[in-house]
């Protein structure tokens, strides 16, 4: 089973509630697509043992067979390519290596080389098994990188995968082909705004769903009445906790010093295994 875990907007806590509740499974996956900006180490604290590079093809040009027709940058969708009289210039970051370019090229004078993107890492810490990728500085497409992670996926576990905030399109990889998405969220204007537009992205990738509340508060009537009415799971709540914070801060999941939580995110991914197979 693959669980993801993703937010409508950044800071709500999904790298909080990914680490604490693959350690309270004790036995699980953990990848980190939040390729941009990983994090989940800081508080897994997992053994690096492996790192790869991470790589795209793009093309080269074979300029003793070159023509200079213009056929690769007719067929380039991403103006990756431009054709000058005696030159083809190529913006690499801007190719989505399709491939269309070497492979329409009538004179054959285009092959697809590597290019580096960034690294992915591998470790372990007890019984979780843990995978992240760290996209390079500059690089402007995360998309890339984070399939290359989820191709370490291990369907015999199970997985949770740490989801970039936002709702584009490396969110959108990074949560494909979940069997559940946990939303996590705060009680806040800009929370509940860009939750709803996450609860819109899953359901049109036609995943279950159920939402994480994060520094909540008990008098909050107002949110609790808001996910009644659209019939919105809410599944746990963290609350605005001073003892929580401080684990945080000092990168301590808060599972392992209060173990009250272990339970409640054992609940939690119970009621995920009872959604998910309703769903199914």
């Amino acid at each position: 089973m693959i669980i993801s875990v993703a937010s409508g907007k950044g800071g709500t806590g999904k790298t909080t509630v990914a680490v604490n509740l693959a350690l309270s499974l004790e036995h699980a996956q953990l990848l980190d697509c939040d390729v941009e900006e990983p994090n989940a180490q800081i508080f897994l604290k997992a053994n690096i043992s492996g790192r790869k590079p991470a790589t795209v093809r793009v093309p080269e040009i074979d300029y003793q067979k070159c023509n200079f027709c213009g056929k690769c940058r007719e067929v380039c969708a991403y103006h990756a390519l431009a054709v000058l009289p005696q030159k083809v210039l190529l913006f690499p970051q801007m190719c989505h290596s399709c491939g269309a370019c070497a492979r329409l090229c009538p004179k054959g004078a285009i092959r697809e080389v590597d290019r580096s993107i960034g690294e992915i890492e591998i470790g372990q810490r007890g019984g979780i098994d843990f995978v992240q990728g760290k996209l390079a500085v500059g690089e402007t497409m995360a998309p890339p990188l984070i399939r290359q992670v989820k191709s370490h996926i291990d369907r015999s576990c199970m997985t949770i995968i740490d989801a970039p905030p936002g709702t584009s399109c490396p969110m959108v990889t990074a949560v494909k082909g979940s069997d559940f998405c946990i939303l996590v969220t705060e009680p806040t204007p800009f929370g509940m705004n860009d939750l709803q537009l996450a609860i819109q992205t899953v359901q049109k990738l036609g995943i279950p769903y159920g939402v994480v509340m994060n520094r909540a508060e008990p008098n909050d009537l107002k949110t609790r009445i808001h996910f009644k009415a659209n019939d919105i799971p809410i599944m746990l709540q963290i609350p605005f906790d001073r003892k929580i914070a401080e684990l945080y801060s000092v990168g301590i999941p808060f599972v392992e010093q209060l173990p009250e939580y272990r339970e409640k995110f054992l609940d939690l991914f119970k009621f995920i295994l009872g959604t998910a197979k309703v769903a199914t």
